[in-house]
């Protein structure tokens, strides 16, 4: 065990390789990732890339709620009014983003058993992940837009792989979806019966040639997925709405943009009408970060996307948006949050430039990747 908050073992296959099993344990908080346990977690994927006998990983959770709800906001929130380390951002943001960097850069198959919530954060480690699974409990989401935050962890990266309609729906209304939404966007790459990880990690023992170990990850996965699937992709409200939410999820500006998806909170349907009303409710400055994540996001690296979200989130905790948003939702939990500006329409642009200034002296702190 590497941190009480993260199990890390070692599962012997039957040709005497390995598979690497982490597990996150801090229930009080639904697995929310702390500084150490990114740390622990870094270090061991760290090691069992290094290794040849170490063929593939297991990243899940010892939780039958949540996978991971997100990162360590509230001592986000506590460093940001003065009762905790103030360079605790600092050390949280670049451990964690420079995390999911790495683990898009994997060549070790990994697998994320995304079983429960998948949020914030918990959504960052699971779109690393080479093989991503949900179940039928599966919620994921990116709900910055509640707390005056972005979507990070390298959403810039992946929202940027979808269609532009649902990258925007999606980040700008913090939406939840199941597993069925989840392989429609291609945010999940099997829908499998959590009562069949067992099974699934039976078979990976079994396999016998892993001379090509993305290969017999994928086809034990899709066995599995076979015999005890969770949602098939043509289930997904996506695609049941699919016309209204491209109709409202474009236009000729942001605030037309914001406009639209906000008028989904009068939709008969409880999932739209809960999506239009939290981009109706959320942070107006978080809807302008997610416009330019979704604008000019695009044309970055990988590396690049990690140093830009750096800068962001370090701007977001220097200002009064993210410690109120997190005070309302988090712990106060009033619900009322006192956003800067009032509307989408009342933000200056050189506010909205000056979440991509460096929040640091010398060189970038993940000027490495």
């Amino acid at each position: 065990m590497s941190d009480r908050r993260v199990h890390e073992t070692e599962i012997k296959l039957n040709n005497g390789t390995r598979l690497g099993h982490l597990t996150l344990d801090n229930p009080s908080a639904l697995n929310a990732l702390r500084l150490d346990m990114v740390e622990a977690i870094q270090a061991a994927v760290k090691r069992w890339e290094a290794r040849e006998d170490v063929v593939a990983i297991l990243i899940d959770a010892d939780s039958d709620k949540a996978f991971c709800a997100g990162g360590d906001v509230v001592n986000l929130y506590r460093s940001a009014i003065g009762d905790a380390d103030p360079d605790y951002p600092r050390h949280f943001f670049t451990h964690e983003y420079q995390l999911c960097h790495d683990l898009h850069r994997l060549k070790t198959p990994c697998i994320a058993w995304g079983h429960g919530i998948v949020m914030g954060g918990g959504m960052g480690v699971f779109s690393g992940a080479s093989h991503r699974v949900v179940t039928e409990t599966t919620r994921l989401a990116m709900p910055e837009i509640k707390i005056g935050l972005f979507p990070d962890c390298a959403a810039t990266w992946f929202f940027n792989r979808l269609p532009r309609y649902l990258a925007r729906f999606i980040a700008l209304t913090g939406a939840t979806l199941n597993a069925a939404d989840s392989l429609f966007a291609g945010l999940a790459d099997h829908a499998i019966a959590h009562a069949a990880k067992r099974d699934v990690i039976d078979a990976l023992t079994a396999v016998e040639d892993w001379s090509d170990p993305q290969a017999a990850v994928a086809d034990v996965l899709g066995r599995a997925e076979g015999n005890r699937p969770a949602a098939t992709a043509g289930d997904a409200r996506l695609v049941t709405h699919l016309d209204t939410l491209r109709t409202a999820a474009n236009g000729p500006d942001l605030v037309t943009i914001v406009d639209r998806l906000s008028a989904l909170a009068e939709a008969e349907d409880p999932w739209l009408a809960e999506a239009g009303a939290n981009i109706a409710a959320g942070c107006p400055v978080t809807a302008h970060l997610v416009h330019r994540q979704l604008e000019s996001g695009c044309f970055l690296s990988l590396a690049e996307v990690a140093r830009t979200e750096l800068a962001m989130a370090l701007q977001c905790c220097a200002r009064p948006d993210l410690p109120e948003g997190v005070r309302a939702l988090l712990v106060d939990k009033d619900r009322q949050p006192r956003w800067r500006y009032a509307s989408v329409a009342d933000v200056p642009p050189d506010y909205v430039d000056a979440h991509f200034q460096p929040a640091w002296s010398g060189a970038h702190p993940l000027a490495a990747l």
